[in-house]
C-alpha cells in the first residue's frame, strides 16, 4: 500500500462541526465521478495518508472505518484538498470493485464509466485477461508472452504507416484502432496502466 505524509499546509477546520467531523467528498481520480460521501477527524484523516486507503469516522459504528474493510472494495488515495473555507474535503481516489453498499459503482446508482473509451476498453481488457484462452483473444494473446504482444504491436503500428501513404479513410482508422487496441494490450502484459502514461504526458506538458 502506498503511504503519505499529511501536508502541514493541509488546515482542516473541524471546529467548524459540533461533532468534529468534516464532509469528505470522494471522486474518481480516473473518471471524475462522484463515487459518495463521508465524513472524517483528524484520526481518519491520518490513517487515510498512513495507510493510503480512505478511511472515514462512521457514525454508527462510532469508530474509524476504512472503506473496503469488509467487502475488499478499497479506495486507494491519490488525492485529498480541502475547500476555499477549510471545512470540505475533495478526495480523489481509485476505487477496487463497487462502492455502495448496494452493489452500484456510485451511491447515486450511477454507472462509474470513463468519458474517454479507451479507459473502459483497458477496463474490458483487464475482465477479459483472465478469460479461457480458447474463449478470448485477448486472454490468448497475453497467455503468449510479452514478446509476442510487443511484436503484434510492432506489426500493427507498419500496418498504420502503410495505410497513411494512401487516402483510405476506412481502412486507415481500422488499422490505427487495432494499434491503439495492442497498445493497451501491451500496457497490461508490462503490469501497467494507462493512467500512468498520461500522467508522464501531463508533467511533460507542465515544463
Amino acid at each position: 500500500m502506498n503511504q503519505f505524509t499529511v501536508p502541514d499546509t493541509l488546515e482542516i477546520q473541524y471546529h467548524k462541526y459540533s461533532d468534529g467531523l468534516v464532509p469528505a467528498i470522494v471522486q474518481d481520480a480516473d473518471t471524475a465521478k462522484v463515487l459518495m460521501l463521508g465524513f472524517m477527524n483528524t484520526a481518519a484523516v491520518e490513517k487515510t495518508y498512513q495507510t493510503g486507503l480512505v478511511t472515514f469516522f462512521s457514525r454508527s459504528k462510532q469508530r474509524l472505518w476504512t472503506k473496503g474493510e469488509e467487502s475488499g472494495h478499497w479506495l486507494t488515495l491519490v488525492n485529498l484538498a480541502v475547500d476555499c473555507d477549510n471545512d470540505t474535503l475533495l478526495i480523489k481516489a481509485r476505487p477496487n470493485g463497487s462502492v455502495c453498499h448496494t452493489g452500484a459503482d456510485t451511491c447515486w446508482n450511477e454507472p462509474n464509466t470513463h468519458p474517454s473509451f479507451l479507459a473502459q476498453l483497458e477496463a474490458i481488457i483487464e475482465a477479459r485477461s483472465s478469460a479461457p484462452p480458447e474463449e478470448s483473444y485477448t486472454a490468448r494473446m497475453l497467455a503468449k508472452g510479452i514478446n509476442k504482444v510487443a511484436q503484434k504491436v510492432g506489426e500493427e503500428a507498419v500496418e498504420l504507416v502503410i495505410e497513411a501513404k494512401d487516402d483510405n479513410k476506412e481502412l486507415f482508422l481500422g488499422e490505427a484502432a487495432d494499434l491503439l487496441f495492442h497498445y493497451l494490450l501491451l500496457l497490461k502484459a508490462k503490469g501497467y496502466k494507462l493512467h500512468e502514461v498520461m500522467e508522464v504526458l501531463e508533467s511533460r506538458h507542465k515544463k
